[in-house]
This record gives C-alpha cells, structure tokens and sequence, in this order.
C-alpha cells in the first residue's frame, strides 16, 4: 500500500536502539568474570522492564517494547560471544587482561584495571583492553619504563605494580 493512504498518526519511526560499547570487528570479546556476572544481571533487568511495562498508550508501550527489545538482542549477541578470562590464571609478574596496574605518568600516580569493553568505566579506573594505553602495557612487566604518544603530547610510564 502506497504511504499516501496511511493515517500520519499511524506512521511509526523506528526505534533508536543506542549502541552498546564498541568491540572492533575480528577482536575476541574478553570479560572479567565480574564482567560477565555484570551483563547477565543487565539482562535480567532489561527483561524485568520488559514484563512491567505499564502504559496506558499503546503506541508508546509498543516503542518501550521495542527499545527494549533491541537492547535485549544487543546484549544477547554481546553474552553469546564472551570469553571470560579468569584472573588467577594470568601470569603474575606480567601485565594481561584483568590486571589491576599502578603506573607512573609523567611522575604523578594513576591506577588502572585492564576489563572488557562492556566494563571499561574511567571514573572506576578501568579501562577497555582495546584502548591504546591497555594495548600499550600489555605484556609489560614491574618496572619498565616507556614512552606513550597521546596526540602530540608524549608522556612518561613507568609500570610501579601489577596485581590481579
């Protein structure tokens, strides 16, 4: 049927579903068992909100339902693809997924946990094992000192501790 005979009020949008956390194409979606425990509680929510959808509208009901559903298959695809990484298997001494680092940049103190891209939160220190700086100190050890370029600004690292 050609749109011109559809009522306006009748014409739906498609929901926007907001991307979930970006994981380059080919790359292994590793989680930290508190990772993954972390998504499987976010799915049980997302389909807690989806069985108590109270609206008396229909049409925002249907949109809700449709949000939620669409973060549901998201999260699912990103559940279906996790390898979890067990902390206590990683080597001690080296820097690996999970492991929690003190660095020295540029002589000032920053701590960091190397987690999944789902996990990574700056504001709790934890950074994605995509990013560069994770790149970058894996498979470092206590004490080496390195070079790291941020844009044009080239810092300082020295590795103080690693621990998992």
């Amino acid at each position: 049927m050609s749109r011109g005979f559809v009522k306006e009020e009748d014409q739906e949008e498609a929901p926007i579903i907001p991307p979930r956390a970006a994981l380059p194409a080919g790359v292994t979606n590793y989680v930290t068992p508190n990772g993954y425990e972390a998504l499987q509680q976010e799915l049980k929510d997302l389909e807690g909100e989806r069985s108590s959808l109270d609206t008396k509208n229909e049409t925002e009901k249907r949109r809700a339902a449709g949000i939620i559903d669409g973060k549901i298959n998201l999260l699912k695809e990103r559940i279906s693809t996790a390898r979890i990484i067990y902390l206590n298997e990683q080597p001690k001494d080296e820097i690996r997924f999970g492991a929690k680092v003190e660095l020295m940049i540029n002589g000032k103190p920053q701590k960091f946990q190397i987690v999944g891209v789902d996990e990574a939160d700056i504001k709790k220190q934890k950074i994605a094992f995509v990013a560069p700086l994770a790149k970058k100190i894996t498979g470092k050890k206590e004490g080496e000192e390195f070079d790291f370029r941020l844009g044009e600004e080239n810092r300082k690292i020295k590795i103080k501790a690693i621990d998992y």
